[in-house]
């Protein structure tokens, strides 16, 4: 595609036709060199989790607002219409009250040098994976959990490698979340309601390939298949990200957001190793 090619980052973040920088690097890196490219004046979409903790996605945030510059965290799945047409769905009523949410996110990491097994790079599949279903339940809520409960399997290299966590939310909804780089392939949500619920897999990362929502009655008996167009939704974050500059509007999703997910990483976290309630946003 005619793409330049750069010795290190400091070339790439001095040269300046480069305006926009996506940071993929390892999770203890993504703060370090978000940084280092707003100090150089780029925007920034970085991957998910943003930062390893609430307080580093705090001053990443603060340093993008002083320099007048978009940081986004980059949560794809957000801009295909799964989500979307599930909390429609939601909000017309369709499964009655809100009552309970499942959703998680496994798979078998099986390559013993994966740097996602290492505790100083930001290992662990709530940082990896886990990220994600907690985005969701937010998401599909439209607000922020007060508490939060967990249990945490730890691998002998000192990450975690199974996660299972309860959010409670302000209007009394429960959110079971899990993670996981020793369970099989899982990626799902469901969201249950006082009359019935709503399903969906392949989420999180959808492709396109058939993706579907199912709503279900109380007996859980589908009662409608609900199709879904095929997009890309990598390229929708992308043109999502790249119009915010272009017309200097906000991100669809706020930087600020990032912030909270992060919060509920390090609520599970010590609810975890303390064994007891954690309130989201005390750590």
């Amino acid at each position: 595609y005619g793409g330049k090619a750069y010795m290190d980052y400091r070339e790439l973040l001095a040269d300046p036709n480069v305006d926009i920088v996506y940071n993929p690097l390892p999770n203890h890196l993504h703060k370090e060199w978000s940084i280092k490219a707003a100090q150089a004046g780029k925007h920034v979409l970085c991957e998910k989790p943003i930062a390893l903790n609430a307080a580093d996605a705090t001053e990443m945030v603060a340093t993008f607002r002083g320099a007048g510059l978009k940081l986004a965290e980059a949560f794809q799945w957000r801009h295909h219409p799964q989500g979307l047409r599930m909390r429609e769905l939601l909000v017309s009523g369709v499964i009655g009250e809100a009552r309970m949410i499942d959703a998680g996110f496994s798979f078998m990491l099986t390559r013993p040098d994966d740097v996602r097994w290492v505790p100083a790079f930001g290992g662990g599949s709530l940082y990896d994976v886990g990220c994600y279903p907690i985005s969701f339940v937010r998401f599909i809520m439209g607000m922020e959990p007060t508490s939060v409960t967990a249990q945490i399997h730890w691998n002998e290299s000192g990450v975690d490698d199974l996660v299972v966590a309860t959010l409670e939310f302000p209007n009394g909804v429960l959110a079971h979340i899990n993670c996981s780089f020793i369970l099989p392939l899982r990626r799902y949500y469901e969201v249950i309601g006082s009359t019935g619920g709503l399903y969906s897999n392949k989420t999180y990362n959808p492709r396109g390939d058939g993706e579907t929502i199912l709503r279900m009655e109380a007996d859980r008996q589908v009662v409608e298949t609900i199709p879904l167009p095929q997009v890309d939704s990598y390229v929708l974050m992308a043109e999502d990200f790249n119009m915010a500059i272009l017309a200097n509007r906000p991100t669809t999703y706020p930087a600020e957001d990032a912030i909270a997910n992060m919060q509920v990483i390090d609520a599970i976290f010590m609810a975890a190793r303390e064994g007891r309630c954690v309130d989201v946003g005390t750590v």
